[in-house]
């Protein structure tokens, strides 16, 4: 018994060694395979799921917006969807490509193309539309990803659209203000790590880059859009009824220089950059040059008076309309023989100003011209802009200065005679015009006296005779309101001579002792009319009027002028895409309204009564939903603070 017992155990041994000799081969296997993926295939395995699990996504900020003097925004950004590629996640290249063709509407080849380029990244379509980009999602490919960008929209359609410009799809700005601000609005771009499941769902985003500010900076411009709106108006009004080919009304601020309004026909919507033409992009303020005709006897009357060459009342024979100098003769509309000085700007009569102008001499007057500013550009900064056509004096001829004493022979832009004509009403002293408020534009150029006070009120007081009740501007006046005024019918000029189409213009400013307001209207090539009296004036009239009633300026004599004109009844049938009435005082609720199928303009305007700018997603013109959602409180500044989406317009 006890030697069966002994085999039993020893038996028992050998079962054990063999066991503990099986768990040592497998260790040691194990040990072998794991040695072999750290030390062989580590690395190949690492980028392996690297590629499942991370992958890098783009952020990119939004464009500085664009703003008027009074916060009414201009230009903003809106989010759309954009899609791009990482070519080396993709492991089926043709079902991707297929798959992609199909969502985003794209022809397969093109797509194949993409998807097989060498790079770490591809755009494969920019600023889908809400359907591709959620068909896109429901396709789930591998290394196909969709990122936000920004579009630019122009809540106001073609409302200054020369001025502000446009951008291209990358967001670079090619014109106006668009483009001379472009380093300030332009935004920047983050790049974050994004970890996912095995189905692809994200579970987390990196804060790297998260406290950096991206967003481009806002500018604002001097511009009023209620003043642009009713200088387009009129504009266009003027523009269909004489039939015309073109035209600029400016306003300006005298005080302060500020333009408050910069209205160019035909008209241009940055909203459709590509359906336009470049005569509507241009911005015929600052690139057209134009000989001024008869409102540049204003400044010929100016330098002869502080030269002491003429007073007011020096009396000068206009040859009864009819003079020759050299071998060119010189013609009045209106013939005259001996009148006093100050007659011949109420009667525009171009015999007297070319004898003044031949009296003072060539070098004196374009002394005088050149401290005005005309031959060089503004400091608007704007692209494209013309320094106009001087002559040097010394090769005029004593031809040359009798036309350009009445406003021939010499190229001038709208932007330099405003400047110009600012100085008269700044009591002589020169000062510059002003697009942008914020950033402070620089000075380049300090203030310079030209005239004497007394010159310039001398001149000012001979304007006013010109909206006498017997002027050329007679039809620009306004009851209750003195006005300082000119009027310009000029002569185009062609190859080799003068044409038979015209240049109608008009410079008012008022009131004519102090003046406040400066306006000025360009009508190019009226074909039914071409008086500056009849067809400008009218203009400048108009948009006066709206001015001093919009600032409130407005007496007792002009309300049923005011009534007449500027209802807001009347704007309903305002050639813009949408008119702009007067800001006018508005119920205030304590909840949100419903603004779904508002304009975004109008949208706009009713959140910024309340100091709230939203943020737009989306593309289109039409509010679709919005968060909070009507019947909901107005957000308060304490949630405001730290929080991205306060107020959430949903476009279409």
């Amino acid at each position: 018994m006890a030697q069966d017992g002994q085999r039993r155990k020893d038996h028992s041994k050998v079962k054990i060694g063999l066991v503990a000799a099986l768990f040592a081969l497998a260790f040691a296997g194990l040990w072998v395979r794991a040695g072999w993926v750290q030390l062989h295939l580590g690395d190949a395995l690492l980028t392996q799921a690297s590629r499942q699990s991370l992958a890098a996504e783009f952020e990119y900020g939004e464009r500085g917006r664009i703003f008027d003097r009074n916060g009414e925004m201009l230009a903003t950004s809106v989010q759309a969807n954009s899609v791009y590629a990482s070519p080396f996640e993709i492991a089926d290249l043709d079902a991707a490509a297929t798959a992609v063709a199909k969502a985003l509407s794209l022809p397969r080849k093109d797509v194949r193309q993409k998807l097989s380029a060498k790079k770490q990244f591809v755009w494969i379509k920019r600023q889908v539309s809400d359907r591709e980009a959620a068909a896109l999602a429901r396709a789930d490919i591998p290394g196909i990803r969709l990122t936000t960008e920004y579009s630019r929209i122009y809540p106001n359609g073609h409302l200054a659209g020369q001025t502000l410009g446009f951008v291209d799809i990358d967001g670079q700005g090619l014109e106006g203000v668009e483009r001379l601000y472009d380093a300030r609005m332009q935004p920047g771009k983050a790049k974050f790590v994004v970890q996912r499941d095995a189905k692809g769902s994200r579970l987390y985003l990196d804060a790297q880059g998260r406290e950096m500010n991206i967003n481009g900076l806002d500018v604002f411009l001097t511009l009023d859009t209620h003043i642009q709106h009713a200088a387009e108006q009129a504009l266009a009004n003027a523009i269909a009824k004489y039939k015309a080919r073109a035209g600029i009304v400016l306003v300006v601020e005298v005080e302060t220089g500020d333009i408050l309004a910069m209205a160019n026909q035909p008209f241009f919507n940055p909203n459709a950059v590509k359906g336009s033409t470049p005569g509507q992009r241009r911005l015929r303020a600052v690139t057209d040059v134009y000989e001024p005709g008869s409102t540049f006897k204003p400044f010929l009357f100016a330098a002869a008076l502080e030269e002491g060459a003429i007073k007011p009342d020096t009396l000068i024979d206009c040859e009864n309309g009819r003079w020759r100098v050299a071998n060119k003769t010189i013609r009045d509309t209106h013939p005259r023989s001996w009148i006093p000085a100050h007659q011949i700007m109420r009667y525009s009569s171009n015999i007297g100003c070319a004898k003044i102008g031949l009296d003072m001499g060539a070098d004196m007057y374009a002394d005088y011209l050149s401290r005005l500013g005309f031959g060089e550009k503004t400091d608007l900064g704007l692209s494209g802009e013309s320094s106009g056509l001087v002559m040097p004096p010394a090769k005029w001829t004593s031809v040359d200065l009798a036309a350009i004493s009445f406003g021939q022979g010499i190229g001038v832009t709208a932007v330099q005679m405003a400047r110009a004509f600012l100085c008269l009403a700044n009591e002589g002293v020169t000062r510059q015009l002003n697009l942008v408020r914020d950033p402070a534009p620089a000075r380049p150029h300090a203030a310079v006296r030209v005239f004497s006070r007394e010159t310039s009120a001398t001149v000012l007081r001979m304007m006013r005779d010109v909206v006498h009740e017997d002027g050329t501007g007679r039809s620009a006046r306004i009851p209750g309101i003195t006005m300082a005024g000119k009027t310009g019918t000029a002569q185009k000029a062609t190859k080799g001579g003068y044409g038979d189409q015209y240049l109608s213009s008009f410079v008012a400013m008022v009131p004519a002792e102090d003046p406040k307001l400066l306006v000025i209207t360009m009508i190019d090539e009226p074909q039914t009319a071409n008086y500056g009296s009849m067809v400008a004036a009218p203009v400048c009239r108009d948009v006066t009027v709206r001015t001093l009633a919009y600032y409130g300026k407005v007496s007792e004599t002009l309300e049923s002028v005011v009534a007449e004109r500027v209802s807001v009844d009347s704007l309903a049938d305002s050639p813009l895409n949408e008119a702009m009435a007067p800001p006018a005082e508005h119920p205030e609720s304590d909840t949100v309204p419903n603004i779904r199928g508002l304009t975004v303009r109008r949208a706009l305007e009713l959140l910024a009564r309340r100091g709230i700018v939203p943020v737009l997603k989306g593309q289109g013109m039409t509010v679709k939903d919005h968060k909070p959602n009507a019947g909901q409180p107005w957000p308060t500044e304490q949630q405001t603070e730290g929080t991205d989406d306060v107020f959430i317009l949903w476009l279409s």
